[in-house]
């Protein structure tokens, strides 16, 4: 039996949405079919380097080119009208993160792909690293006994000229937040997928050091978890030139599990690649202490030969094409992308109201 190739189509021609293209690229059984963006002119010129055809709706795409999916890449608080047309007309929808600024985005976005009986994801490669999935293993295997401590340490920068890069960044309208939304998704992500649900956030906000800008650079919080587990966030885009990004485990056992994601100046689509490797930072499992080493040494040569930019979005698609395929949940869900959404508005809500927020959340209307 021949094997089946997937339409890819991209819905807003971002700076992100080069490197999406670049990893349909690299999947054999895939084909960039289409792309549509609300700038025709950056539409005609994104189509032209990737030698696929431009639409000027996103439905007729989905109809035309035979779209198996739609991958969204426009700014945040635009993600929900493409997902939800793709999505109408038949297609599955991957999302660039955050899946949406607001919680009422991504109920409407959940909710017409359940409607539509297709799939709905999020993207967050970070879950791809090595040194992540190996955290996620050790905990899945019991090698921490009950995680019981999870920290969140984002210490990064952006300049004047990120945020005068896009017209859309540095709002709370367009943007839809700072830091929390577009800079710490992935490690909240992370955090999710570690620890389990959430019973309450007490949370603050700050900016510190950016006044050209309406949203915070700074946010830090207290998280208590369903299973008694509790958490710290911290998360900063105001330490030039960008420190780190960490997230760490510690269980009852005593052991710690940890892996830095990020580490120098932080990575930006479209002007910078990604500093250093990811690599497990903090391993004290009895018997595996002595691993790091090697994981590091085997981690980084993995970076070394490969664009990371591409290859852990290349690796996430792949994923969500064999959920298509094989009629399961992607790893990344869009209830997953809701819960990262919902952690960070309840540090804003927290914020605001000078309180602890219950989880969970509904729409404020």
């Amino acid at each position: 039996m021949a094997e089946r190739i997937f339409n890819i189509a991209i819905a807003g021609c971002s700076k992100v949405a080069h490197l999406h293209a670049k990893a349909i690229q690299g999947i054999p059984n895939a084909r960039l079919a289409g792309v549509w963006n609300r700038t025709l002119k950056t539409a005609e010129d994104f189509a032209s380097v990737y030698n696929t055809v431009v639409y000027h709706d996103v439905s007729v795409m989905v109809k035309e080119c035979n779209a198996d999916l739609v991958i969204v890449c426009t700014a945040h608080p635009y993600h929900i009208q493409p997902a939800l047309d793709a999505a109408g007309a038949g297609a599955s929808v991957l999302v660039e993160k955050p899946l949406a600024s607001n919680l009422a985005d991504c109920d409407a976005m959940i909710r017409a792909c359940n409607d539509n009986r297709v799939k709905l994801g999020v993207i967050s490669q970070r879950r791809w690293y090595e040194p992540v999935a190996r955290v996620k293993d050790a905990i899945d295997n019991g090698k921490l006994g009950k995680p019981v401590l999870a920290t969140i340490t984002m210490l990064g920068w952006r300049d004047k000229a990120y945020y005068d890069s896009d017209a859309w960044r540095g709002s709370w309208t367009t943007e839809g937040g700072g830091v929390l939304v577009n800079q710490a998704p992935h490690q909240l992500d992370i955090m999710l997928w570690y620890m389990g649900e959430i019973e309450e956030v007490y949370g603050l906000w700050r900016n510190l050091n950016h006044p050209y800008i309406e949203v915070e650079d700074t946010a830090a919080a207290i998280v208590k978890f369903k299973n008694g587990a509790i958490g710290n966030i911290l998360v900063s885009n105001s330490q030039k030139p960008g420190i780190y990004g960490k997230v760490h485990v510690h269980g009852e056992n005593g052991a710690s599990a940890g892996v830095q994601t990020d580490g120098g100046a932080m990575f930006i689509a479209g002007r910078t690649g990604v500093a250093e490797p990811p690599v497990n930072d903090i391993w004290t499992i009895p018997g595996e202490e002595g691993m790091l080493k090697e994981w590091i040494r085997q981690d980084t040569e993995t970076f070394n030969n490969c664009d990371p930019t591409v290859r852990y979005i290349q690796l996430q698609i792949e994923d969500f094409l064999k959920a298509i395929e094989e009629n399961r949940d992607p790893l990344v869900s869009g209830e997953a992308g809701r819960r990262t959404v919902e952690l960070f508005t309840a540090i804003y809500r927290s914020s605001r109201d000078n309180m602890p927020v219950k989880l969970p959340l509904l729409p404020e209307t």
